[in-house]
């Protein structure tokens, strides 16, 4: 099997870029950030807070959502140390946060969009965040915003048209049980080595916080209105197919390394890990709703976020007409969105066993 294309968002500052299309990402956090916060003041020892603490942020992408994510674990943890000890964070911490995603990622643009007058030091860290990327027990708090969906690689079978877990869509509906059984076997492995690198890297009793979106038990992909726009992404593949644009076998053979679990699917992985004690899944409300139902904003957003990704496997001139016809197939699809079956917005608290 060829090696997956990274799975990227568009970098720079433009107006299809991920940096100007991440609101709904950035809502979340804000969303959840009372939530977060009372999680790090009641489940992080103060014991952890010297002179030094890190803060690590795995699948940072180009920003600005990651500011915001370590600004409130940061905010956190001085008040839990201005309270509980009476003294000044700003005379006695030195705060350090490192970035991680893919070495392709755009870090160019976010360390040049790094906020004014923030109280930490910073450093980039490339590397699949599937692997170990930093030393034995070396940061306090880790955070993983919107990317704690993603497969190491396309299942196995999923592209050969000859296994019984052959999928004919771009991505795992929930409808086929042996499409269904291969992304989660395939996530579940994933999982697990992610973790397992994470609490590696996290010292006795931090904290890993997960923000992002699974399914309701039950619900399958393709009921969600994010389902739903990866229809209308795999319809608009299929449109320029039959118009003769690109080969049918090439839109045959391309999936999406996503996997949003259900619910219960995400405490069982967690609880066979064993690695880390569960200490909340919390339900976040998002201020957007589930989803915006604006076809022309969705279709922007596929194009920041799936549009390096389908561009590694069509090549650039496909990429720009695929996004060309989505609007139209979401005005389309515009019933099917407002009749969608919710999704879950979450947000988990892991703490490491000593």
């Amino acid at each position: 099997m060829a090696t997956t294309p990274k799975w990227i968002m568009v970098g720079g500052d433009g107006p299809e870029s991920y940096n100007q299309n991440s609101s709904y990402q950035r809502a979340l956090l804000e969303a959840a950030r009372e939530k977060k916060s009372e999680a790090i003041k009641a489940k992080l020892s103060l014991d952890l807070i010297s002179d030094r603490f890190s803060v690590a942020d795995f699948g940072c992408a180009s920003g600005p959502n990651t500011f915001v994510a370590v600004q409130n674990i940061i905010d956190a943890v001085e008040d839990k140390y201005r309270k509980e000890t009476g003294q000044n964070p700003a005379e006695n911490i030195e705060f350090q946060v490192l970035f991680n995603d893919f070495t392709i990622n755009d870090f160019n643009t976010l360390f040049q969009s790094l906020p004014a007058g923030r109280r930490y030091y910073s450093a980039g860290v490339p590397g699949s965040f599937f692997e170990r990327v930093l030393p034995k027990e070396s940061f306090h708090i880790g955070v993983i915003n919107y990317a704690f969906h993603f497969t190491s690689k396309i299942p196995k079978g999923i592209t050969d048209r000859d296994s019984p877990s052959w999928n004919r869509d771009m991505h795992c509906t929930g409808f086929n049980k042996a499409v269904k059984k291969a992304y989660l076997d395939q996530y579940s492995a994933d999982a697990k080595i992610l973790l397992d690198a994470r609490a590696d890297e996290l010292v006795p009793g931090g904290l890993m916080l997960l923000f992002g979106s699974c399914l309701r038990d039950g619900v399958k992909m393709s009921e969600t209105s994010k389902g739903i726009v990866l229809d209308a992404v795999g319809a608009s593949l299929n449109d320029l197919a039959q118009q003769g644009v690109i080969e049918q076998d090439k839109v045959d053979s391309f999936s999406t390394p996503l996997y949003f679990a259900e619910e219960s699917e995400l405490k069982q992985i967690i609880e066979e890990n064993g690695r880390f004690t569960l200490e909340a899944f919390e339900n976040i409300i998002h201020a957007k709703g589930e989803f915006t139902l604006d076809p022309k904003v969705l279709a922007v957003s596929c194009r920041a976020s799936f549009g390096t990704f389908l561009s590694q496997h069509f090549g650039e001139q496909v990429f720009t007409k695929v996004f060309d016809l989505i609007e139209a197939k979401l005005r389309q699809e515009l019933p099917r969105l407002l009749n969608a079956k919710p999704g879950m917005q979450y947000l988990i608290v892991l703490r490491k066993k000593n």
